[in-house]
């Protein structure tokens, strides 16, 4: 048996390394105080998109489903039966409150006679204890992404799913130990810290939150954004792959887009969320004078919202969103005179979230400098940089931290110098114009 874990292991650590590919897409969570009604625990996550989940441990019951004749159809996750906890009876922390609950679910199946192949997926956002049983001071939240497959022969398998593309090797030795059952079989849950940390799942691999595109759904007074009890396609995808496709040797291709969601929407107000991933001007010589360009790349939620900004001009940029992942650009031509500038952007929620407020933050404008050569030679134990500003046109001076200042006239500018013994693992270049970049440092012998 400890042979056969190994191995699995070996398969999962493949798959991080090789195909690991996903984005954290949680904003902000709870920051206390921690009730006990909540099991201590943050009462609620928002995501990128805006939509703020409180932890579902609501026992409204879904009115499109008759359940599966175990009980209830309800419309929060709650773990199977599980001693110490009994779901007909009033939640009550410690004494009677689930092992497990969750601020989100997505669950997804594919089972294909024909091929062999049986996938079950499963991401979460998930409230639990250390030692398994209610206990104050043992409360931990995670971001789970689990794969778990059956396969029919040895091979490479390539998992793509919301949240990210993973690649399994399955090994003839490892499929001989599993016999092909749960031959790949991953769980990942990042962002567990400290008693009453929650901070930790806002940079896992999971959000914004899958949602059903046929929801929300109303049960009484309390609103969600699935149906866990049904299988539904979705959206909120941040690489716009709202399905689960698997694909190995011998020309298996299988995919879903119906998955079972549950989420119970918030009554907290808050702000729009809005992360500047880049604002970044260019300018050169042009026959008419100066060609000037800026670019603003922002996530923020999807339209309905909207996003725009002022550039250093004072003009009203409105901003364009393609494919509902929420990544939003802008572009201005004018020429900024004072840098780095200075932009004020807005990004809006309403109405898709009615009781969303709006955002305005003020992101420094720089220029985009790149390394394109960052070289060290252990026989002379000299450097050799090479980077470039996008201002052609009044080249600001760049620094490599810690090492130097890069020399020459025009826009790519270059430095060689000594720094032996030990070459650095990465070099960062910076701009007087507030530009900078990081990149791994070449080993030459």
């Amino acid at each position: 048996m400890h042979n056969k874990l190994s191995k699995t292991a070996i398969a999962i650590s493949l798959a991080i390394a090789a195909g690991h590919s996903a984005q954290a897409a949680l904003y902000a969570v709870d920051p206390g105080p921690y009730l006990e009604e909540n099991g201590k625990f943050a009462a609620w996550y928002q995501d990128t998109h805006g939509r703020v989940l409180d932890l579902c441990l609501s026992k409204a019951i879904s009115s499109r489903s008759g359940g599966d004749g175990d009980g209830p159809a309800y419309m929060c996750s709650f773990p199977p039966l599980e001693e110490g906890f009994d779901v007909d009876q009033p939640i009550v922390f410690p004494s009677n409150f689930p092992g497990e609950s969750f601020w989100f679910t997505a669950d997804a199946e594919i089972a294909d006679a024909a091929s062999g192949i049986e996938l079950r997926y499963g991401a979460a956002l998930e409230a639990a204890f250390a030692v398994e049983e209610p206990a104050e001071g043992d409360q931990v939240a995670f971001a789970r992404i689990r794969v778990r497959v059956d396969v029919p022969q040895p091979g490479l398998y390539t998992v793509t799913h919301p949240y990210g593309v993973e690649v399994f090797d399955v090994t003839q030795e490892i499929f001989d130990d599993t016999e092909g059952d749960r031959a790949i079989n991953m769980t990942r849950d990042l962002g567990i810290g400290a008693p009453y940390d929650y901070t930790g799942a806002l940079n896992g691999d999971l959000g914004p939150f899958l949602r059903s595109v046929n929801g929300p759904y109303t049960e009484g007074s309390e609103t969600f954004i699935g149906d866990p009890n049904l299988e539904e396609p979705v959206t909120g995808s941040p690489f716009d792959t709202n399905y689960v496709r698997i694909e190995g040797p011998n020309g298996i291709d299988l995919r879903t887009n119906l998955f079972a969601i549950s989420g119970k929407l918030s009554s907290v107000v808050r702000e729009t969320p809005v992360i500047v991933q880049r604002a970044t001007y260019s300018r050169s010589s042009g026959g008419s004078g100066v060609v000037a360009q800026q670019d603003v790349f922002v996530q923020a939620p999807p339209p309905p919202a909207t996003a725009s900004y002022v550039d250093t001009a004072g003009l009203g940029i409105p901003m364009s969103e393609a494919n509902g992942t929420g990544n939003w650009y802008g572009q201005s031509a004018s020429n900024p005179t004072t840098l780095p500038g200075q932009l004020s952007l807005t990004a809006n929620n309403q109405p898709a979230i009615p009781t969303s407020t709006p955002t305005t933050v003020t992101p420094a404008l720089v220029d985009l400098v790149q390394i394109r050569r960052a070289e060290y030679s252990l026989s002379s134990g000299q450097i050799t940089l090479e980077a470039t500003t996008s201002d052609q046109t009044a080249p600001p001076t760049l620094t490599a931290v810690g090492i130097g200042t890069l020399s020459g006239s025009g826009a790519t500018k270059t430095l060689t110098t000594g720094i032996s013994p030990i070459p650095p693992a990465f070099v960062q270049v910076t701009s007087a114009n507030g530009g900078s970049d990081t990149e791994e440092v070449v080993i030459l012998p």
